[in-house]
């Protein structure tokens, strides 16, 4: 039996560690996709090549074909290299988060690009020159263990209340 496919998502993918990986099942295609549990999962696809391993970015691709990404630096779009937030509007963006106004109306904005609603994900990347991005982590204090969205400053906040702290940082 061939593993014909390797798809990897849900934490940023640093390519070097696939070199081992790539050399015992040359044959088997290696896929990253970026995604969101806000745009049902899945927004950017990327095949990843031994070019790509060696490269050693976490090269995201391009969007699916439903969806559209922008880069944006508060309300400007970004260029070529330059960092900014990831922002995804299209078909299978959520409506909002349940019972969660203020968060919803922060993150689900009208789309100053196009149609419909655009998501702000608080996550970085760059346009790379050939028209994919990379990932580059976070624009907030926000960390993903096992897959789990974690809030330093909610961590924080929860110790500052334990009688005998002063002050904590995470």
């Amino acid at each position: 039996l061939c593993l014909r496919y390797a798809i990897f998502g849900g934490e940023a993918l640093s390519p070097a560690k696939l070199q081992q990986f790539h050399k015992w099942h040359p044959e088997t295609k290696i896929v990253n996709m970026y995604g969101i549990t806000e745009t049902t999962v899945h927004v950017t696809y990327r095949e990843i090549g031994e070019q790509e391993i060696h490269r050693g970015i976490s090269d995201i691709g391009s969007a699916i074909p439903t969806l559209s990404v922008y880069l944006c630096d508060g309300e400007s779009l970004c260029g070529v290299g330059m960092p900014g937030e990831i922002c995804v509007a299209g078909d299978g963006v959520a409506r909002g988060y349940l019972n969660r106004p203020e968060l919803t109306a922060e993150k689900f904005v009208s789309n100053p690009f196009g149609e419909g609603q655009m998501y702000r994900s608080g996550d970085l990347a760059r346009w790379l020159p050939n028209g994919n991005m990379e990932y580059m982590g976070r624009i907030d204090e926000q960390v993903k263990i096992r897959g789990f969205r974690i809030e330093l400053g909610e961590i924080e906040s929860a110790l500052r209340k334990q009688s005998g702290i002063e002050n904590a940082a995470v």
